[in-house]
């Protein structure tokens, strides 16, 4: 019984400084409207993993699509949502919107 009892002590104090050690992602945020991008320049940390929390604050549906990384997410107006990306190389990474591809284009610049 001595032998549970450090185990499931030790596995606590694992739970327990777990949310210590977890690095929080840099969060940034885009609005869509209408075939407009609110920034259109959305500028992040290089190699580092981040977060882009996207809200569609139009009265049409919008997408976010980015061919070179590989992402997409489809808002209904009002909508809001995010995407997680892994590391990324310096560089310029473009994204557009799928419903207004004339108007809706942006690009992600790691720096």
């Amino acid at each position: 019984m001595t032998a549970l009892r450090l185990i499931a002590a030790a596995m606590v104090a694992g739970l327990l400084s777990a949310p210590a050690m977890a690095e929080e992602i840099p969060v940034f945020k885009l609005q869509m409207k209408d075939g407009q991008m609110i920034p259109p320049r959305v500028i992040v940390p290089a190699g580092k993993k981040f977060k882009l929390e996207v809200m569609n604050i139009g009265k049409t549906p919008a997408e976010f699509e980015s061919t070179p990384l590989r992402k997409e997410k489809v808002l209904g107006p009002g909508a809001e949502s995010f995407l997680v990306f892994q590391p990324l190389a310096p560089g310029e990474y473009k994204f557009f919107d799928e419903f207004h591809m004339k108007t809706g284009q942006g690009v992600i610049v790691a720096k």
